[in-house]
């Protein structure tokens, strides 16, 4: 049986990891979730001392963790260089 819990969850592509363009909101690094299911966009609060730039000019390697911050999903910075 299929919970909405998993349907949440794979919505939210939590774990997962996507090259994202980050930008300034309210003093937080923010991306648009890659997911157009998703009710949630992300907000980068681990791995900020990888990025040389805030906001980053291209676009970063995020992956997503399983909380929530400000009403948006966590996301780490692991990978700040060119693809």
């Amino acid at each position: 049986m299929t919970s909405i819990r998993d349907l949440l969850g794979e919505s939210l592509a939590i774990g997962e990891r996507f090259r994202l363009t980050l930008e300034e909101r309210d003093g937080q690094l923010v991306a648009d979730h890659p997911n157009d299911a998703s009710p949630m966009d992300i907000t980068v609060v681990e791995g900020l001392d990888l990025l040389e730039e805030r906001p980053p000019t291209e676009p970063v390697e995020i992956e997503l963790c399983d909380r929530v911050v400000d009403g948006r999903i966590a996301g780490r910075v692991v990978g700040a260089g060119p693809e």
